[in-house]
Formats: C-alpha cells, structure tokens, sequence
C-alpha cells in the first residue's frame, strides 16, 4: 500500500510541476525542488527522475542549458530515493543541444550516456543526432550514425530515413536523397508519409517536379495519404516551373478530393501569379483567398495592386484594396502613391471617395 501511495505521490507531483513549467514559474520550480529534496521534509514525497526530468525539460525549452545540465549533475549526486538519468533525461538534453546546433557538446553527451551511464539509445534518441548533424549540413556524419545504429543492433525506421533523406536535399543532393529512399526499402522499411514527403518535395525543390508527381502517385497507390504538406510542395515546384494551369487545376480539384488547403497553398500561389504578372487569376484568387478567410503575403497585396494600376485597372484594384482592408491590411507608401495617381487618372469621383474612407478609416 505504501508503494502505490508513494507512486500516486510522485504523479501527482509531477502533474503539478508541469503546470509549473507550462505556466513560467522558474523560481517557484527550482525551490520546490529544493524542499523536496531537504532532510527535514516528512510530508512530500522525495523527488524522483521523472521530477528532475521536467526541470530539465523546463530549462532545454528557455534555451538555459547551462543550468539545465546543473540539474543533471545534481540527479547524479543526489543519493536519497530512486534519482538516476534515464533515456528520457539524455534526449531531453541531447534535443536541447542540436537544436542550438551545439553538436561536439552533444556527440560527447551521447557518448557518454552509452559508455558512462550504459543506457540504450532508441530511434527518437539517435534521431536527434542524425537531424542535428543534417541541420549544420554535415550529412556525412549523420550516415556515420546511421552506420552505428545498425552495429547497435537499432535499425532505423521510415522517420530516421526522412530525416537523412532532408539532409541530403538541404544541400542539393537529389541523387544521393533517392539512393537513401531506395535503401530504406531494400532494408525492408515501408515508406510512411513522411518519408515519402521528403523525397517529394526534394524533388519538387530541385527541378524534377515530374518525377514528384510519379512518386506522389505511387504513394497514393500503396494507400498512404499526402497531406497538404505534401501538396504545397507540389505545387511550389510546379510554380517555380510555370506550369501554372497544372497549378491552377490542382486548387480546384484537392478541395473537392476532401484535401483542407490552407494559407500557405493559396500564398505560394499567389506569390508566383503577382511575380509573373498574371492579373487576372491574381484577382480571381485573391476573391477565393478572402472568400476562406486567407490573406496574401504582405509584399504580394502591394505587388498586386501596383500590378493592377500599371495595367490600367483601377477599378479592380480599389476593389481588392477594399476586400483586403477589411482583414486589416494597409498598403506600403509607394503603393498608396501608386494608387493615388491611377485613380486620380482615371478621373472616377466615387473611386476617389473610396480610396480615401480606405485610407482614413482602415477599411
């Protein structure tokens, strides 16, 4: 019974002191600790790993991983109660590291969580070093990992190989991203969505778009669902191409297929539609954009409505700076000149009115 009241105990504290952490409170965190961790307390129960671990968790998650791995040192001190460094303790710090790109600091750790503290690292623990050396571009280390988790007997999973094949796609390596794929199915791992993504947009970023096209068909095939991360690669690649009917059927039809667009698709459009030029589905897409609930990129609003007055316009470009101000957008100063001198060329009274309630009251 004392054993099930010390382990409800510990959950309970632990729960607490998550809400400490979401909530900000450092100090309160760090003396709470402090007491359960006293002599003299006889009514909480003693701190254990899982405590120390959200503490940790706490200082990795405000960048301060100086304290943090004070905190480690203290767990290896502390000699009351079940208080060790597990895996979750080494990931927590190891994350903490290669996201800060601090990665000497974070081999030596790994290191020495194997060869010190003879834990086991999985494929998440490993993943983190594999994605912390392709974040610095040095993707040749990060297959040197791939080679000691297999001497480890860990073998990588479909997330492991995504991660490598990004790496490899970062630097331009569209070759070298396909072998890792083809391997990864000759270890006998199934290609899961992630993966897939990865090579898609791979793909699609360095000029082969068709090949994308055939590899997101297969996917589709084999019953694993793209989302709209897979298509917004899709589709920045074929707008970097110009194949912008392809595009521009793609946003009718993955609506309709039960595929949510979100922001992001319509604003890779968007984009390319202002930068080449092409007004008119420019403001048929800024119809539909507004219509969801969308707004453009800030640069592409004025980029449109210049666009709209140098092709003489003017009534579709109040008309848009309309609908936009009302999402609160208020164009750049050369816009606003620029739409100024169009309408007062255009000679139109009520246009005039409009621009200036616009201009006045925000929309």
């Amino acid at each position: 019974m004392d054993a099930i009241h010390c382990h409800l105990a510990h959950t309970a504290l632990a729960v607490c002191l998550d809400r400490l952490v979401s909530s900000r409170c450092p100090d309160v965190l760090a003396d709470l600790i402090a007491d359960l961790r006293d002599p003299r307390n006889k009514y909480l129960p003693a701190p254990n790993t899982c405590v120390y671990n959200i503490l940790i968790k706490h200082y990795i998650k405000n960048g301060d991983s100086e304290t943090a791995f004070r905190v480690l040192d203290e767990m290896r001190e502390y000699t009351c109660g079940d208080v060790r460094p597990n895996l979750v303790t080494y990931s927590t710090l190891l994350g903490g590291l290669c996201r800060a790109g601090k990665m000497k600091e974070a081999f030596e750790l790994f290191e020495g969580m194997i060869e010190k503290d003879h834990i086991v690292p999985d494929q998440l623990t490993y993943n983190l070093i594999i994605d912390g050396f392709c974040r610095l571009g040095q993707v040749e280390k990060a297959r040197t990992i791939f080679g000691f988790m297999r001497k480890n007997e860990c073998e990588p999973n479909a997330f492991n190989y995504a991660t490598l094949i990004n790496g490899h796609c970062k630097k331009g390596e569209v070759e070298d991203a396909k072998l890792v794929f083809e391997e990864m199915r000759t270890a006998g791992v199934e290609p899961d969505a992630v993966s897939y993504t990865a090579l898609i947009g791979c793909l699609c970023r360095h000029g082969t778009v068709d090949e994308g096209i055939n590899l997101l068909m297969e996917m589709r095939e084999k019953g694993c669902k793209a989302d709209v991360v897979t298509y917004n690669l899709l589709l920045e690649g074929l707008c970097k191409d110009g194949r912008m009917a392809e595009v521009m059927d793609l946003l009718g039809r993955l609506p309709e297929e039960g595929v949510q667009l979100n922001v992001a698709s319509y604003r890779i459009v968007m984009n390319t539609l202002c930068s080449s030029g092409d007004m008119e589905k420019a403001v048929g897409l800024l119809g539909l954009m507004l219509r969801r609930g969308f707004l453009p990129h800030y640069a592409a609003s004025n980029k449109l409505l210049i666009g709209l007055c140098d092709v003489g316009r003017v009534a579709d470009a109040t008309a848009a700076l309309y609908g936009l101000a009302k999402f609160g957008f208020m164009p750049e100063a050369s816009c606003w000149a620029k739409l100024i001198e169009a309408v007062c060329r255009d000679r139109k009274l009520r246009r005039s009115v409009e621009l200036l309630d616009v201009l006045i009251t925000g929309g």
